[in-house]
């Protein structure tokens, strides 16, 4: 990508308190996101005697993870725009918001 191309916005906008909110709210359900994931793994090994990665554990596992990522978005759509995933703002960050908004 050359750098003409990187569309970084103002320095005012860097302490606009609704970008501070939407990074707030990013960073805590991203939070919760892999700690929900994460600690569903870490549960289901402990309650079957390490059988994690039989097919039920990995189950459990994909659905402890979708249905945390459903509510993180569901939570987020009217704060950051449903982002959970600090890439995607980043590179919002980078080229600006999309040419459709």
């Amino acid at each position: 990508m050359p750098f003409r191309t990187i569309h970084i916005g103002r320095l005012e906008e860097l302490t606009h308190p609704d970008n501070l909110k939407a990074a707030l709210a990013e960073f805590i359900l991203t939070l919760i996101f892999v700690f929900v994931g994460e600690g569903s793994g870490m549960a289901f090994n402990k309650l079957t005697d390490n059988a994690s990665t039989t097919l039920a554990g990995l189950m459990a596992a994909a659905l402890a993870h979708a249905f945390s990522l459903f509510v993180a978005v569901s939570v987020s759509t009217n704060i950051s725009d449903g982002h959970v995933n600090p890439a995607v703002t980043f590179g919002f960050f980078l080229d600006g918001l999309p040419r459709y908004m």
